[in-house]
């Protein structure tokens, strides 16, 4: 590290800090996040290929699911089906 000399230059640190794209594109007002099995959904971002949520819908995962509201079909079949087969 190099320290600036009486009447040099001043020092910064820049840093920059990773951020997070939360634009939406055009049809997303109208997305929600779907349930369907974990191992499907990695599955599905790491090759690309669609996967069936609960609800029926089939799509290939790609945006950030935290960005969206559930899928209330989705969460109403997992909340009274799903967890109470277990």
């Amino acid at each position: 590290m190099t320290t600036p000399e009486k009447g040099g230059d001043v020092l910064t640190d820049e840093r920059t800090e990773e951020a997070t794209d939360y634009r939406y594109d055009p049809g997303d007002e109208e997305r929600f996040s779907h349930y369907a099995p974990k191992d499907k959904i990695m599955q599905a971002m790491i090759e690309g290929t669609p996967v069936r949520a609960l609800c029926g819908k089939l799509w290939v995962p790609s945006r950030d699911p935290k960005r969206f509201p559930v899928c209330p079909v989705c969460k109403d079949l997992y909340e009274n089906v799903v967890q109470n087969d277990d």
